[in-house]
């Protein structure tokens, strides 16, 4: 069995345990006739119909689903996946199956006409789509989108950016998920792919929060730390003494992850104001 075919497999799996009856019999006859030749028509006919044939129900995953997940393609995390868009992912992926080729080219197109439901569905296909190096630019629509759903589609619990994008738009992707008030949290290789570009693009984005009088996200903090030294030690020295109780946590953190001398004096001042040393 072939990749794409084991995820059809896994995802159409999913949707029949949440299906019965006639949506269920439709969700078959349309997945068997992708498979079995259908063309760019019939594709855009079932995506557009997948809501209303299927209704749009969380997914209901056990913990050997998400093992199963993690077997199908390593990173791949299902969670928040709805009947609907597990639907729409298997029929893109019947649609790469039948020719990997044109899939690029396919995908491209009906995101440059999606809707909101539709473009979060395609994004989050991303990891399991083939040709991964062919799909950037959807990819990149997605993270330059200011709508946090659609951005997140990408940028959250997904291997695609941490394998994909190289760096300087990972780095984008990262401060665009702080100025768009998206977690980071949920970005898988968060401290893998941290580096000293991002660092620095940080610490600006976190001098222009304070100079205009808004807060910074304590989460910032994880991707300065490695790299912390000169004015970051000061920043961060900053925000242990001033900052909330999550603010001083966030930076006493990143001052253990620093490889600068000074941070341990730094540590050594105000590690004992923080709720971690408890």
């Amino acid at each position: 069995m072939t990749a794409t075919a084991e995820r059809i497999a896994l995802l159409s799996g999913w949707v029949r345990v949440a299906l019965e009856g006639e949506r269920l019999s439709w969700f078959d006859a349309t997945l068997e006739g992708l498979r079995a030749g259908g063309g760019q028509r019939e594709l855009v006919r079932a995506v557009g119909l997948a809501p209303r044939k299927l209704g749009k129900n969380d997914l209901a995953l056990s913990t050997d689903d998400l093992t199963g997940a993690e077997r199908a393609r390593p990173g791949f995390d299902p969670g928040g996946l709805t009947v609907d868009q597990a639907a729409r992912i298997a029929f893109l992926l019947a649609a790469a199956e039948r020719d990997e080729a044109s899939f690029p080219h396919s995908l491209a197109d009906l995101y440059r006409t999606a809707e909101l439901a539709e473009s979060i569905a395609y994004l989050r296909g991303l990891p399991l789509f083939p040709a991964p190096r062919a799909l950037l630019t959807v990819a990149s629509e997605g993270v330059r989108s200011a709508v946090k759903p659609v951005f997140e589609a990408v940028a959250h619990r997904s291997p695609y950016p941490r394998e994909i994008f190289d760096e300087s738009a990972w780095n984008q992707m990262v401060l665009k998920a702080l100025f768009i008030g998206s977690e980071l949290a949920p970005i898988q290789g968060l401290d893998e792919r941290a580096n000293p570009d991002l660092a620095e693009v940080l610490l600006d984005y976190a001098h222009e929060r304070w100079a205009a009088g808004r807060s910074v996200s304590p989460e910032l903090w994880r991707c300065v730390g490695p790299f912390a030294h000169g004015r970051a030690l000061k920043d961060l020295e900053r925000v242990a003494a001033t900052g909330t109780t999550e603010e001083r946590d966030a930076a006493l953190q990143a001052l253990r992850a620093s490889p600068a001398a000074e941070a341990g004096a730094i540590l050594a001042r105000y590690g004992q104001n923080s709720s971690l040393s408890t």
